[in-house]
This record gives C-alpha cells, structure tokens and sequence, in this order.
C-alpha cells in the first residue's frame, strides 16, 4: 500500500535491510537537550499528534523520544481505518471530531493522506448481529451520524461482488473513511519540527526519576529526569504513548498500567482495477477488507485465542483465514495474489477503553495507551484535546471517564461500555 513518490516527495529512506527509517528532515541529531516543558514518549501517531497541537497552541519546549523509527509500531501497521460507527456517545462525538481533522488534513498540514471517505459496510450474519448494529444506528443517528440500516440486497448494490449468502442484514454510514496511515504520521512529525518540537529516533529510555523523590530533601517540586543513552532531560511534564509498550514505562516510576499486546495480522495483495469503494467488515469473523489508492485489497481477519505477545511474525495460519474468509465474502477475489503480510500489536485495556489523564500517585505523568485497535483512527482528536488540556485548558470529559484509577477504584463499572472494537 505504499505510495509512489518522486524524490523531493520522497518521506522515507531504506537501508539494505529493507528497514524503513526516518525522513532525514526530522532525525533528531545530537545530544537531548537539558530540560523541556514536556517530553512525550513514543513516536507513534498519538504521540506526534499531541505534540503537533502543543506547539500549534504555541508550546515548543516539547521533546519526542522515539526508541526505534517513526512509523516502527502500531501506527504504521494499520489499515488505516476512520469510522463513526460505535456504540457509545463520547466515541461516536470523538470519532465525528476526528474524522473533520483527518478530512481537513491536506490542507491544515500540508500532506496528501490519501483521505476518503467511501463509507464502512458492517455485514451481520444473525438476528442478534442485526439487532446490535440496530441499537448502534438509532444511536449514531441521535448524534448526528448518517448511518443506516441495509438489507442483504441493498449492501450488494454498495458492493455488488459480495456473496450474500448468509447474510441477513448490514449497517453503512458513507462519511467514515481510510486515509494512508504513513504520510499521516510523518505529516504531524513534519509539522511539529517545524513548529520548534525536537524528535529523536532511536533513543530508548531507560531511565525516569521523579524530581521530588531525587530531590525530596530539598523540597523538589514535581517533574522527572527522563534518562537514554543520547544524555538525560529533566522535564516537567512526561506524556507515556508508547502504545503496548506503556506498562513497561510506567513501571519505571511505579505505575502499575493493566494494558497487554495482542498480535494481530494483515495482509496486502496484489493491485487489482479500483473496484470496492467502502471498508467491509464482518461482525461474526472480523474480517475487514479495503482497497487501497493503488489498487491493493488490504485486510485482516480475527483468529480465536489471539496471543498477547510482543512478537510480531505473520502465520500461515492467520493468511489462510483469511483467504478462507475473503473468498467465501467475495469469490471474485479467489484468484489474487498476496504481495504483503505483518502483524502489529493492539494496545489491549481490560475494559476495552483508552487509558488516559494523570497516573494518580504521579500528577505530571500522563497516559495515552489502551486504544485496543483504534489509537491511529482517535489520535487526532485525542491529540488535539491532550494539547488543550496541558496548556491550561478546562479537561475534557475523556479524562476522568477514562483515568486509570477506574480499574481500581470501582469508577469503570458505571461508565457505558463499547462493544464495536471491531474493524
């Protein structure tokens, strides 16, 4: 799915290896500086968004730190996805917001994403899936979301290859979208930097000393000294958004995060004549697929018992799932030939829900983890937000909804549950 640049378009450069590595324009070089108001943590799309909306408010003592390259995690082994259609109000609120600030990409930032809005096709193949999105639609459309309810024959006329056999019924709201997850990231690294936000690659942190404990004699203040092997920077503020790797950096100053990684895999095939306008996913399977710019089918498939595990290799298992899957849904794509497949890891929460706002026994220590499969789809919105917040703006309700006390304090019970992770 990657696009064809010329060379002054070009946004990554490959070693031998074939590893991708950063846009020489935002290689941190150098040692880190001495201090900064915030040092975010992860260099993934969440991060970069947050720190593109700080230095847009005017905040530019801001430091990304990046162990690997940009694009190494989960946002840049995605489908790309951007939806409405969920369950709960504050997502499908979030996600409208959202979808406006991918659609307004091109312009606000200046780079091409690839960003259209073709519609999702979800696809029910029982009575209790028919009745859920049902319950879902009336919701969305209370809020403003134009999805609506299809029968087997009217999703065909959206996609006319489908198979409909077993299908009994389908929801599609036409304003949800795919944009090309690459050039969405860098596209927030590029204009951050240029805002005065300093980014730095393979830089692993491997050390974070609150102030107040280092200094507890003198009576310190708060803050941390963030320490890597490039030099150490004490910061005010440190924002962990690492994605499946935030438990590990919250432990470091004794935050017990309760996120885990959960393989998932994808595939891309061979490009075919743009034929498949929306994203179709399948409620009971998982399966999603999309067509990319190029031509590619780019999809995936849910495998029971999806092992939580930092290791990302791709299965044969997984590949014949989904072939299996696609088939059955569309036969006409019997016949492709798969070029691509990776996995990448979602960022799973007990309850399903982000995680974010302060650690409680760490004010300046702020989450942005727990996304399941939907940080890359939220991160606009949730950047935008985190950055109005940290520059003394009133909290939006997405904080304490979402804090991390919840799963020890009783709070998350009460809160509405999501129950579209899918697709």
């Amino acid at each position: 799915m990657q696009p064809v640049m010329d060379d002054e378009e070009d946004e990554s450069r490959a070693d031998v290896s074939g590893e991708i590595r950063l846009p020489a324009t935002l290689a941190g070089t150098g040692p880190l500086p001495d201090k900064a108001e915030i040092v975010i943590v992860g260099g993934g799309v969440v991060g970069l968004a947050i720190a593109y909306y700080l230095a847009r408010r005017g905040m530019q003592d801001v430091v990304v730190i990046e162990r690997g390259y940009l694009a190494e995690g989960a946002s840049g082994r995605n489908g790309g996805g951007v939806r409405q259609q969920w369950s709960t109000e504050i997502n499908i609120r979030l996600m409208q917001e959202s979808v406006e600030l991918c659609r307004r990409f091109a312009v606000d930032l200046g780079v091409n994403v690839w960003f259209r809005q073709g519609g999702y096709l979800f696809l029910a193949r029982s009575t209790a899936e028919v009745a859920r999105l049902e319950r879902n639609i009336a919701l969305q459309n209370r809020c403003g979301v134009a999805t609506r309810m299809l029968d087997p024959e009217q999703a065909q006329d959206i996609v006319p290859e489908l198979d409909l056999t077993g299908i009994v019924g389908a929801s599609y709201n036409p304003t949800d979208g795919i944009l090309f997850p690459w050039p969405f990231l860098w596209g927030y690294a590029r204009q951050a930097a240029a805002r005065g936000v300093k980014i730095f690659t393979q830089t692993a942190v491997t050390g974070l000393e609150p102030a107040i404990v280092a200094s507890a004699a003198a009576g310190g203040t708060g803050g941390f000294t963030v320490h890597t092997p490039r030099g150490s920077i004490k910061a005010r503020r440190v924002v962990n958004a690492t994605g499946a790797w935030s438990p590990q950096l919250a432990k470091l100053v004794g935050v017990d995060v309760p996120t885990y990684p959960i393989r998932h895999e994808i595939c891309s095939s061979e490009p075919l004549k743009p034929f498949l306008r929306p994203m179709v996913s399948e409620l009971a399977s998982g399966l999603y697929c999309s067509q990319s710019m190029r031509g590619e089918i780019v999809g995936g498939v849910t495998l029971p018992g999806h092992e939580s595990t930092y290791a990302m290799g791709s299965t044969l298992k997984f590949l014949s799932t989904y072939a299996r899957r696609l088939v059955r849904l569309m036969p006409i794509l019997g016949d492709i030939k798969i070029l691509r497949q990776w996995a990448g890891p979602y960022d799973q929460s007990p309850d399903g829900n982000p995680v974010l706002g302060p650690a409680p026994t760490h004010p300046d220590f702020f989450l942005a983890c727990g996304f399941v499969g939907h940080g890359f789809m939220m991160a606009p919105i949730v950047g935008k937000l985190y950055a109005e917040w940290l520059t003394g703006g009133a909290p939006h309700e997405i904080f304490s909804r979402y804090r991390l006390a919840r799963f020890t304090d009783g709070s998350g019970a009460a809160q509405p549950k999501e129950d579209f992770n899918i697709g």
